[in-house]
């Protein structure tokens, strides 16, 4: 979603779709709600209330992912902090975005979310919708053209994993074999 890549994007390939993945705008969301989480953490420990103590990654977690041994710590911190419960509830409403029957359901859909976001009166709230409103188009491609960068993405990690467990590599091609071995399948493959 950055600036850069979507203006070098349009340059050089002015008739590409662009397709905002899920995975980004999730993220974007979640940065948000980490964004409240700490103003609210640095206000609550003026006080010395510590409800959202620990909760940071419990904010990241989709409701249906969430581990039933942590629910309580999160349900704790939702009812003690108004912000945060509204952002997080919105961050798990936006996720149904992508479960929408069509492009037009999703464009309504988008359209009341960005409302009940700027209806918040949370700044950072208000800046994603803001983000979401510009990016509608993009976001919504995604009716069109059904694709994620999800896979791109994890091998992207994994080649980051390797290289910073090794402290880098001096044989470039010892490098590829160690990307391609990460890769193994079931099947042995065989070559003539």
């Amino acid at each position: 979603m950055s600036g850069a890549y979507w203006s070098a994007i349009n340059e050089h390939l002015p008739d590409a779709a662009l397709v905002f993945d899920h995975f980004h705008i999730i993220k974007l969301a979640n940065e948000k709600i980490d964004e409240i989480r700490r103003g609210l953490q640095r206000t609550l420990e003026l006080t010395g209330q510590k409800f959202i103590k620990g909760t940071r990654y419990l904010l990241l977690y989709g409701k249906e992912n969430l581990p039933e041994n942590k629910r309580p710590k999160l349900e704790e911190a939702l009812a003690y902090n108004e912000p945060l419960s509204k952002a997080y509830y919105l961050k798990e409403e936006l996720r149904q975005l992508w479960n929408q029957p069509g492009k037009a359901a999703a464009q309504k859909y988008l359209q009341e979310w960005i409302l009940k976001a700027y209806a918040t009166a949370i700044g950072p709230l208000k800046q994603l919708a803001n983000t979401m409103l510009t990016h509608a188009r993009q976001i919504l491609s995604y009716f069109d053209y059904p694709i994620s960068s999800g896979i791109m993405e994890g091998i992207n990690n994994k080649i980051g994993r390797l290289t910073r467990m090794a402290y880098g590599y001096r044989d470039v091609a010892f490098l590829h074999l160690r990307i391609y071995a990460l890769h193994e399948s079931k099947d042995i493959l065989t070559g003539t």
